[in-house]
């Protein structure tokens, strides 16, 4: 049940939404209904300061459901820097500053601490959740940290982003007997509905690479989704990277899996006080909306790009590979109450078991100037199923 005062803040959104379906006449394409819902200054998702995170807010991340995965990924990332003449590390969309916690603790104890760790957030409201939560739990790496307002230049080091690409607002796209038409928002006293309008060209070829990709024509009816904005956020992270590795951590399959015959209704998610559905239109604003990554465009982008395609595993091999089990006997040896225990032995069966985090989240490693041999794909690693 939505408080009172989330309610009312539902009903600015909304009232937002809809003055920007009239001024571009009436239907307003779903990536820029994305776009505004999640990120518009002061209302959007992401933007206004309310709970996201955690038991609390809408839904949990790797990051919040153990602190076992951050110290596990530093070990990695030690490694990494470790091979670097001098690094740092960057990462994208912090969130809570789970990750940026204790990974900065965990690299400290293997005495690998960064000069800086670089966070680049597009929220201010989670900037501020991210500083207090380092103030409050490490304050001497306070000063390690710094909030970038855009691409740092000459980057040499790991740059991270966890559930970051499904967050990116998509295109949707519904194959017909003719050429494709692009799914719009539009507005009536009914509410918020859905309106069909001619594809673009670009919609058109991207259709056809993923098609390709696929390795069939989609079926008459199939809703297909894209991130537009994919290729030039990867061109940025090439520009940015002049040595160093890329993490991406998100749900989401290579291409002739994730566009499976029986996904034709696509992977579209939203999550309100961690409930899902699959209604954007509903609780714009303050609810969470997502889908599932596409590595295989991912990692075209990537090469497209320059940066070569390093890796590409489950999260339950990645963090196998970087060594959870030891971080785990080393945490559960350390605890002093049972409870702790409990909690550590639940984290480490929703970060590894495959109906929970362990084989629907999906690891993608690229990199420029540094070798292949990375611990965390050397259990298993997909990429050639890319």
């Amino acid at each position: 049940m939505l408080e009172p005062e989330v309610l009312l803040h539902g009903e600015r959104v909304l009232a937002f939404l809809r003055e920007e379906i009239a001024r571009v006449g009436g239907a307003l394409n779903f990536a820029e209904f994305m776009r505004l819902a999640l990120y518009a200054p002061e209302v959007g998702y992401y933007a206004a300061g309310m709970t996201k995170f955690g038991a609390a807010g809408d839904f949990v991340t790797a990051p919040e459901v153990s602190p076992l995965f951050a110290r596990t990924l530093a070990r990695q990332v030690a490694d990494v820097l470790a091979g670097l003449e001098s690094g740092e590390v960057l990462e994208f969309g912090a969130g809570s500053g789970a990750i940026a916690l204790e990974l900065l603790l965990a690299l400290e104890r293997l005495q690998c601490l960064p000069r800086r760790y670089l966070i680049l957030e597009v929220s201010a409201s989670l900037r501020t959740v991210q500083r207090e939560r380092l103030l409050q739990s490490a304050p001497h790496l306070l000063e390690r940290v710094v909030w970038l307002e855009a691409w740092p230049q000459n980057f040499i080091g790991v740059m991270l982003g966890n559930e970051v690409l499904d967050a990116m607002p998509v295109r949707l796209l519904e194959v017909t007997a003719g050429e494709p038409l692009r799914l719009a928002v539009s507005d009536s006293a009914q509410g918020l509905g859905w309106a069909k309008l001619p594809a673009s060209e670009d919609d058109v070829r991207v259709l056809a690479e993923l098609a390709t990709a696929r390795g069939e024509a989609f079926a008459e009816g199939y809703r297909v989704e894209f991130h537009p904005d994919l290729p030039g956020w990867m061109r940025g992270v090439a520009q940015s990277l002049k040595q160093g590795v890329v993490l991406l951590f998100d749900y989401g399959a290579a291409a002739r899996e994730l566009y499976a015959p029986e996904r034709w209704m696509g992977t579209l998610r939203c999550h309100v006080r961690h409930h899902a559905h699959n209604d954007p239109l509903v609780y714009p604003g303050l609810q969470d909306i997502t889908a599932w990554v596409d590595f295989s465009r991912v990692a075209r982008c990537a090469k497209d790009s320059g940066l070569d395609v390093l890796g590409y595993t489950m999260q339950a091999h990645f963090l196998l590979g970087c060594g959870l089990s030891a971080v785990y006997e080393d945490a559960f040896a350390a605890a002093e109450r049972e409870v702790e225990r409990l909690q550590l032995a639940q984290g480490f069966k929703t970060l590894m078991m495959p109906g929970e985090m362990g084989e629907r989240f999906k690891v993608l490693a690229l990199g420029r100037g540094v070798g292949s041999d990375l611990a965390g794909f050397s259990v298993r690693d997909f990429q050639r199923g890319l």
